[in-house]
């Protein structure tokens, strides 16, 4: 333990349960309007707005604290154009024999195929990384831990954070992604884990029906008090 330093809770609030309750419910019905959407506006967003958020996303727990997310950030119109043609490349084997019957009869209700035309529309594309190694202070290469968990977790803080901030989202993994590590010139210690679609939705957005279709409670969770 000759490394361990503590310092004091830097951060404390003290609710009532009252307060406690309130707050549970106000977040619940904030989170509650987030939406997949995939008709966005091109209407711009500015850096700074992603800068939070990312620092947002980077504020979340991980494996020994190593941190093994990397985000890229790309509004650049050429390369969001590469990704479109490479991920509908991708999706286009999907939809045309690699995906069972039964998967594709689930995203039927859905309504999604192979063609992504929110890829070049919306403002922002943030791509998400997994790190599979790191560096320590002198550069020497680091194991990193719990690295799937850490990502996820990560990941959720942003799409929250977006949320937050007024823009809508979508979480898109086309497989296999590694054409987003030759793209944006990733290292090969690093491997894609999600692409997110990030701005304003379309003024025509909808949503699919079945989209908003939630799982009671009592399936999600159980309680043992």
């Amino acid at each position: 333990m000759a490394d361990f330093e503590a310092v004091p809770l830097p951060h404390r609030d003290n609710y009532s349960d009252d307060d406690m309750a309130r707050r549970a419910g106000d977040y619940l019905t904030h989170i509650a309007r987030r939406h997949s959407v995939r008709s966005f506006s091109d209407k711009p967003v500015s850096r700074e707005i992603i800068e939070q958020c990312i620092r947002a996303a980077g504020t979340a727990p991980s494996g020994a604290n190593h941190q093994p997310w990397h985000f890229v950030c790309v509004s650049d119109a050429d390369i969001k154009r590469s990704i479109r043609i490479a991920a509908e490349h991708e999706e286009g084997e999907f939809y045309g024999g690699k995906a069972s019957q039964e998967w594709l009869d689930d995203l039927d209700k859905l309504g999604t195929d192979q063609h992504k035309p929110f890829l070049e529309i919306a403002p922002w594309l943030i791509a998400v990384f997994l790190e599979r190694s790191g560096a320590d202070e002198e550069g020497k290469k680091r194991k990193n831990y719990y690295m799937s968990e850490s990502v996820g977790i990560a990941t959720g803080f942003l799409l929250n954070a977006l949320h937050s901030a007024g823009l809508a989202t979508l979480t898109h993994t086309p497989n296999p992604m590694k054409f987003l590590s030759q793209i944006l010139k990733r290292p090969a210690t690093e491997r894609p884990y999600m692409l997110i679609v990030a701005g304003h939705p379309a003024d025509d957005a909808e949503v699919p029906a079945a989209a908003l279709e939630k799982k009671p409670l009592e399936q999600i969770a159980t309680f043992l008090d």
